[in-house]
């Protein structure tokens, strides 16, 4: 089905052919946006489109794409750079292996910061200039709860999300004084194929830790619709970022010194 363009402009949704980038297509296109779904697998992008065309009557395109491929990532890249009707990002793309670092290969260690970071990255940084001319647009970057801790199976991992958690917040810091919103989800256990992927099957985990992906995507667009800076879904005391944030702060601030603490100070 074709009508005209949607008056919320065209959201890009990356991964968009299974588990949260589904749910964000499907969410977003409800809401009324128009979409570009990025993904990898065609066929599963394609049957995506269409039941959304069909169901909510929106203009729905797709862009395959491997964003583990530095091509790949320019060709998207360009779209966002140069399709002026895009007013909503989505950087939800992501790839997991769950080992020891020491027993995680260098591609699978590469494949993860290829498509965790440096897409998400690269992405960005072909987004917000035009957001930022328009003073207008949502960037929302998908991180996850193992930015904030590692366990002795997601080094590797942990530190690609730790890094979109602070660039993320680094962009909240450099757009604040604009209308344009970026928004970091961090999702806990959630039912989707990365688990697959990751060697560590969903069946192995506590079903009573483990949210389905649309339980998950609905909470962080609440969370949008919030105005959080950062949503964490599984959280239910939201005074615990507050105070993980006030605590990140107080530290900073304490590094302001010139001279070595007094534990370190030869006596």
């Amino acid at each position: 089905m074709s009508t005209s363009p949607s008056s919320l402009g065209t959201a890009v949704v990356t991964g968009a052919s299974a588990g949260l980038g589904k749910v964000y297509a499907d969410r977003l296109a409800g809401r009324g946006y128009d979409l570009v779904l990025v993904a990898r697998r065609a066929e599963l992008l394609d049957a995506v489109a269409a039941d959304l065309r069909a169901r909510h009557g929106v203009n729905v395109r797709t862009l395959v794409a491997d964003l583990s491929l530095a091509a790949d990532v320019d060709k998207v890249a360009s779209l966002l750079r140069e399709d002026a009707g895009i007013t909503l990002l989505v950087n939800n793309a992501g790839t997991s292996t769950l080992a020891p670092f020491a027993a995680t290969s260098p591609a699978q260690i590469q494949a993860m910061n290829a498509i965790n970071v440096d897409a998400l990255v690269q992405l960005s940084r072909a987004v917000l200039p035009a957001f930022l001319a328009r003073d207008k647009g949502t960037l929302i970057n998908i991180g996850s709860v193992l930015g904030f801790f590692s366990l002795p199976v997601s080094t590797a991992y942990s530190g690609g999300k730790s890094y979109v958690l602070t660039f993320t917040r680094g962009l909240q810091d450099e757009v604040k004084d604009s209308h344009v919103v970026v928004q970091l989800v961090a999702p806990s256990a959630t039912a989707t194929d990365i688990w697959e992927i990751s060697g560590v099957p969903l069946s192995a985990l506590d079903k009573n830790v483990v949210m389905t992906a649309e339980d998950c995507v609905d909470a962080a667009l609440a969370g949008l619709d919030l105005g959080e800076a950062v949503t964490l879904p599984s959280v239910e005391n939201a005074g615990l970022f507050a105070a993980y944030d006030a605590a990140r702060a107080a530290l900073a601030a304490a590094t302001q010194n010139g001279k070595p603490a007094s534990r370190y100070q030869v006596k």
